[in-house]
């Protein structure tokens, strides 16, 4: 069995934890501090500490790696780090002390889509494939060595949410070939070829919608920025003026129209209302006005929300 340094924090590094876990030995886990919620400001503990210590793993939460921190992970002695969405570069007297070194698993094509959001930045790009890759850590971002890669197909209905639930799994894959490579002695891998691209970390402010463009660039927006930051617009008129309304569904409609940009140009009897773009026209299906729930499109318009007419800005 591989001894293992695993690094994590989101929910989405729980299920390669627990893969880890049940299949080699985890000498202790490193993630990000303890952080009060959004909600009553709680701390809340990152998901891979809550796993870790329910499996009675040591666990590590450094704001920075000091000598002290360094000197009890390489008393760990581990044979390799394994980083998922860990969340912050790791410096190279740390990922050089396993003795394999340590490898992470990025949900990209490399070099396409280095970063820390390359799944929402696929979708909102309009891309057809993506897949995972895991790769040597080196000091610059997400550079390293390419080890194993594998393609995911990209359908037009998934969102950032069903993608993640696709890649995972696909993920957990590349993360145990790529440990069978290394029961074999270590693999130096194969440098990344092609021009590179970046998925920067969202902000809010990239999920608000530009009625210009197009309705298939919008509803890539829709798609990429769901559930967070999510795709939001403003009223202009109504009981809507100047208020925030994010977009969560919404489908593609052939439509002639031209120059009413984010105007709602027709209303569908329970299903939605059609909103003019730079070319085409979206039929916005579910919505979330500003401090209320989500809701459907129908019941948006039903309470006298919006109506033929109605501009967003």
């Amino acid at each position: 069995m591989v001894k293992i340094i695993f690094f994590g924090t989101p929910e989405i590094a729980v299920p390669f934890l627990k893969e880890c876990l049940e299949k080699h030995t985890v000498v202790g886990v490193i993630t990000q501090p303890d952080k009060p919620s959004s909600r009553h400001y709680k701390i809340h503990s990152p998901e891979v500490k809550i796993e870790a210590v329910k499996n009675e793993v040591d666990v590590f939460q450094p704001e920075k790696f000091n000598d002290e921190l360094i000197e009890e992970i390489k008393a760990l002695k581990p044979d390799v780090g394994i980083v998922v969405s860990y969340g912050k570069l790791i410096p190279k007297r740390v990922f050089d002390l396993p003795a394999f070194g340590c490898f992470n698993i990025h949900f990209s094509l490399l070099p396409k889509y280095r970063g820390a959001a390359p799944v929402q930045w696929v979708l909102i790009n309009g891309e057809k494939t993506t897949g995972v890759t895991s790769f040597w850590i080196e000091e610059t971002l997400d550079s390293g060595p390419i080890l194993v890669q594998k393609t995911v197909q990209i359908e037009s209905d998934d969102e950032a949410t069903s993608l993640f639930n696709k890649l995972i799994p696909v993920g957990i894959e590349v993360m145990n070939e790529t440990l069978d490579l290394l029961k074999n002695g270590k693999v130096p891998g194969t440098p990344q070829k092609g021009m590179p691209s970046l998925a920067p970390s969202l902000e809010k402010e990239d999920g608000k919608i530009n009625w210009a463009k197009s309705a298939n660039e919008i509803l890539n927006l829709i798609r990429g920025t769901y559930p967070w930051p999510g795709a939001y617009t403003l009223g202009s008129d109504g009981k809507m003026a100047n208020k925030r309304l994010k977009i969560i569904k919404a489908r593609l409609i052939p439509s002639p129209v031209k120059e009413k940009n984010g105007v709602v140009v027709e209303l569908k009897k329970n299903e939605g209302f059609l909103v003019g773009c730079g070319e085409g026209a979206l039929l916005i299906t579910e919505v979330q006005p500003e401090n209320k729930n989500p809701m459907s499109a129908w019941a948006f318009i039903q309470g006298g929300y919006v109506g033929l007419g109605s501009k967003f800005s």
